[in-house]
């Protein structure tokens, strides 16, 4: 395993423990800092949409129209571009309903606490938002290691991206596993198995796809990443952004996120 291989691992087990800050977020604070989690889930959206329709679409394109000419290769950047969008979909329409990770929950939530029939229901909840949120990483996990293996300065914005959204989505973790259980252990260990699954989605890419892997192939799967990035900042991060939201500060934060990432893309070249 060569040192690209392993930074790419390391960013995506970086992101995927993200949910663990979240947990620990809602066991340490008194209140939710609605004000800094509409700007950073902005932000990530951002990043994510900027960097998915300037950079990585226009290299799958080139990769593709390389190895299959003009028409082919550019149909074949939508196919992959679409169908990373119709893929992200189709994983949150099996989604169990109890378990949908775009829920918000917040710090306050941890004081409510429940009668004592609802403790069955909270305990279901809490796994089925740490199975919900598991199977959503799993994508999210190849599409921050192909971008780091293609390039390592892409895979840092886009892990960084990734590690801010999964904060949120390890409360949403916490918050019914605490009160079901009355464990801030099992809570927290709950929160980072659901985020483990985006170093096990890498792994799936290196051992599945690394060894197949042509200009063709790879055009294609990075097409893909940029739609699931898309749909992943239009479909959660920034209606989750506009619920925590107080005025515009999602919108500030998601062109924020485009400005960092189009003088970063700048200063890098």
């Amino acid at each position: 395993m060569d040192s690209s291989v392993l930074f790419a691992l390391g960013l995506t087990l970086f992101a995927g423990l993200a949910t663990g800050i979240g947990s620990l977020i809602a066991f340490f604070a008194s209140r939710t800092n609605t004000k800094f989690l509409s700007i950073s889930l902005g932000f990530s959206a951002g990043v994510m949409i900027y960097v998915s329709m300037i950079e990585i679409f226009f290299k799958a394109k080139d990769a593709l129209t390389n190895a299959q000419g003009e028409v082919v290769g550019y149909w074949l950047t939508l196919a992959g571009f679409f169908g990373g969008m119709i893929f992200m979909a189709m994983v949150d329409r099996i989604l169990p309903k109890l378990g949908n990770p775009h829920e918000v929950k917040k710090v306050e939530d941890m004081d409510e606490g429940p009668t004592n029939d609802e403790y069955a229901r909270l305990r279901k909840m809490g796994i089925f938002t740490a199975l919900a949120i598991g199977i959503h990483n799993f994508p999210e996990g190849i599409a921050t290691f192909m971008s780091a293996i293609q390039d390592p300065a892409l895979g840092i914005a886009i892990a960084i991206a990734v590690a801010i959204h999964n904060i949120p989505e390890g409360i949403a973790v916490s918050v019914p596993i605490y009160y079901a259980t009355g464990s801030r252990l099992k809570a927290l260990q709950y929160s980072f198995l659901s985020g483990i699954s985006e170093p096990v989605g890498a792994l799936a890419a290196w051992l599945f796809l690394m060894p197949f892997l042509s200009d063709t192939l790879f055009g294609v799967i990075f097409a893909g990443v940029a739609g699931i990035m898309v749909f992943i900042s239009l479909d959660e991060l920034l209606p989750a952004a506009k619920r925590y939201d107080e005025a515009h500060l999602s919108i500030y934060g998601l062109v924020a996120g485009m400005a960092v990432m189009a003088v970063s893309l700048v200063l890098i070249v």
